[in-house]
């Protein structure tokens, strides 16, 4: 089968589009034919070596799939070939077929096309996972969405405003994403460059109340603004550490406010688990993209020849919401 293929560690001169061998479906797996992936920034760095695969599965890049059942593996029931499906999977996305965990897959709607489906898994479940179930964020709260324009980024402001309407929305964000955060349903947009210490903003927007909920991948450099920006029993989920991962703590104040710091990764949580985050998904997320009060945001579709280009995007930081890359 036609798959990207990495010539060691690297660059973007390490991608390479040649042949691999077609994977087939072990037990409660199923063979995708892959019509659509997306990039992620985790590819980058799997691909500088950095990240490698859990144990078992794929090492060619792609973090989730869009595409139609072409196998069952033994023991799946509920699934047959020719289902429109879309997929986390823990590597192998990048390629004309991929396997999958039944219980990891989730009918595509009938509204959405294969691009908008490989753009679901990995950053809107994300997204979902850690602003709802971990950080619990209900509606007439506050929220703080670190990394205005990413993928994560717009899939938790969309699923924040379609499952709690009523909750604020405070984004930090590059200058020239602001407009397009703001017009996404962001209450309050602060440009980062400017205001490195988003602590004021955040105590001026909230009347000093502070936020409940911070969804945050910067890490080191933004742990104490985090801490000063949290509210009573505030809930920070960091979930990637891009400015480091040493940084002084306030125990006290964290202490005084009840408030919670929660670590949080999924690609290495085990099957079972995924398929728990995958079925809540699945219930309440769903139907929001279903009626199309959720529809992923595209910057750009590449194909499999394009890899480095799309590469390229995401690196430079010129993209907002997602970029695909079509497999057939």
């Amino acid at each position: 089968m036609k798959a990207v293929l990495m010539e060691g560690f690297g660059g973007l001169d390490v991608l390479k589009v040649g042949e691999a061998p077609k994977p087939a479906p072990k037990e409660n797996e199923v063979l995708v034919k892959v019509y659509a992936t997306s990039i992620n920034r985790p590819d980058l760095v799997q691909r500088e070596g950095k990240y490698p695969p859990p144990p078992g599965d794929s090492e060619i890049l792609g973090l989730e799939v869009a595409g139609v059942v072409e196998e069952v593996g033994p023991g799946v029931t509920g699934w047959q070939k020719g289902d429109r499906v879309m997929s986390l999977v823990g590597g192998g996305g990048y390629a004309e077929y991929a396997v999958a965990y039944a219980n990891h897959l989730m009918r595509i709607p009938e509204s959405m096309s294969f691009e908008e489906a490989a753009c679901v898994c990995e950053s809107y479940i994300t997204a979902f996972l850690n602003v709802f179930m971990i950080g619990d964020l209900k509606d007439g709260q506050t929220a703080i969405l670190h990394g205005g324009g990413g993928g994560v980024n717009t899939a938790a402001i969309q699923l924040a405003k379609a499952l709690t309407p009523n909750a604020k929305l405070i984004v930090t964000a590059s200058p020239e994403k602001m407009d397009r955060v703001k017009e996404l349903g962001a209450d309050l947009v602060i440009n980062f460059k400017e205001t490195p210490d988003f602590s004021e903003a955040v105590k001026e927007f909230t009347n000093k109340k502070g936020v409940d909920v911070i969804l945050d991948h910067v890490g080191a450099k933004y742990l104490a603004p985090n801490m000063n920006s949290l509210g009573y029993k505030g809930r920070l989920v960091v979930i990637g550490v891009i400015s480091g991962i040493k940084a002084e703590l306030n125990l006290a104040l964290m202490m005084v406010k009840r408030q919670q710091i929660i670590g949080s990764v999924l690609r290495s949580r085990p099957v079972s688990e995924k398929g728990e985050i995958v079925a809540e998904f699945t219930r309440r997320a769903i139907p929001k993209f279903a009626d199309r009060s959720v529809v992923p945001i595209i910057e750009k579709v590449f194909t499999m020849d394009q890899v480095a280009d799309a590469h390229r995007m995401m690196e430079e930081d010129k993209h907002f919401g997602k970029i695909v890359l079509k497999t057939a």
